[in-house]
């Protein structure tokens, strides 16, 4: 049994991993950290896991914590990793953040789209970006994953195979995000609370999102030379769920059928991306209601023959694959585990 903590567990996402590491099989839970929530017992703050855990949760410093565990999931707001993750904790136990502060390489990013400089250069170069399709054999050996953001890994996953392909004009990319409340996280703000955002829909940071770069960073990578996306999020009135829609314009002539075999070819061997095939069902393309509670990304397609468009879209829960989930599946991946472990739900429905 390997120990980890996860610091921030009070907020959707570290309650979220606690749920998944509680059913996991090999992990166990040995501290939970929330600074606001110290010294109450989790089943407290979150009636849900009674019976399910004892665990009184603790407001320790993640240097006590890493000597007592092998993993540290750290599930806070940008700013705190940066300054609390040190080579002095990596040399004790790993560490997967969950937050922003080692996603971006170029690390004066941090100062134009973060409004801080990052105080711990060193530290972003050991980090491995963590989406586990594209990054498997950095992560196995990595002691820093940096855990990938909810929109950029449904961004990510829904365009690489256009851009592993070369079939798509690189400067043509726009993204379509729309994302449930849930995304915002637990603080309490004007715009998420409920009569500001129920049965409406809106625009946000428009042209200026913080998922903007780490997805051009990663779609350059993918594609060799530098990437630049019109990106634009809008929150929906749902309490989660991710669904991206991508729109690039061919390079070449390809049918739908053949942009589908470019997709197959580069996901065959992928446990948590589904394909809607185009060849006829009820449902051509993915919902965030068919991925909820679990870690797939369903992605569906078409070519839109009259503008020369492949349209592609994306879909995931934003706090299991665009969140927890993914920080386990990067985890068993470290651990030399069959990634699937511990991710095997189905998702729920109706929801």
């Amino acid at each position: 049994m390997k120990k980890v903590a996860v610091v921030g567990a009070t907020g959707y996402t570290g309650q979220e991993l606690i749920r998944l590491i509680l059913q996991h099989g090999k992990v166990s839970l040995h501290t939970a950290v929330s600074q606001s929530s110290g010294g109450k017992k989790l089943a407290e703050v979150y009636p849900s896991f009674a019976k399910f855990t004892d665990l009184t949760l603790s407001a320790e410093h993640i240097e006590e914590v890493a000597a007592k565990v092998d993993l540290i999931f750290m599930a806070l707001p940008h700013g705190i990793a940066a300054k609390s993750v040190t080579k002095k904790i990596l040399d004790k136990c790993a560490v997967i953040d969950l937050g922003a502060d080692f996603r971006l390489q170029n690390t004066k990013e941090y100062e134009q789209w973060y409004e801080y400089k990052h105080p711990n250069k060193a530290i972003v170069k050991e980090a491995v970006y963590g989406l586990p399709e594209l990054n498997r054999e950095k992560i196995k050996d990595a002691r820093l994953v940096a855990n990938p953001g909810c929109y950029a890994t449904c961004s990510i996953l829904t365009l690489t195979p256009l851009l592993q392909a070369q079939v798509i004009d690189l400067e043509s990319i726009i993204v379509d995000g729309k994302s449930g409340v849930s995304g915002a996280g637990r603080s309490l703000a004007l715009g998420t609370h409920f009569d500001e955002c129920n049965e409406s829909i809106k625009a946000y940071k428009v042209g200026c999102h913080r998922h903007t770069p780490e997805i051009e960073q990663e779609l350059s990578v993918q594609a060799g030379e530098a990437v630049l996306i019109s990106f634009t999020p809008h929150l929906v009135p749902m309490h989660r769920g991710i669904l991206i829609t991508s729109y690039s314009i061919l390079n070449r002539d390809l049918s739908e059928d053949e942009i589908f075999d470019i997709y197959k070819s580069a996901y065959r061997n992928e446990p948590f991306i589904r394909l809607f095939d185009t060849a006829g069902s009820d449902y051509r393309f993915p919902e965030t209601r068919w991925v909820k509670g679990s870690n797939f990304c369903d992605i569906g397609l078409t070519v839109d023959a009259r503008t020369d468009r492949v349209i592609a879209v994306g879909a995931i829960d934003n706090l299991i694959k665009g969140a927890a989930g993914q920080a386990i599946q990067n985890m068993n991946i470290m651990f030399g585990w069959d990634e699937t472990t511990g991710l095997n739900q189905v998702p729920t429905f109706p929801s």
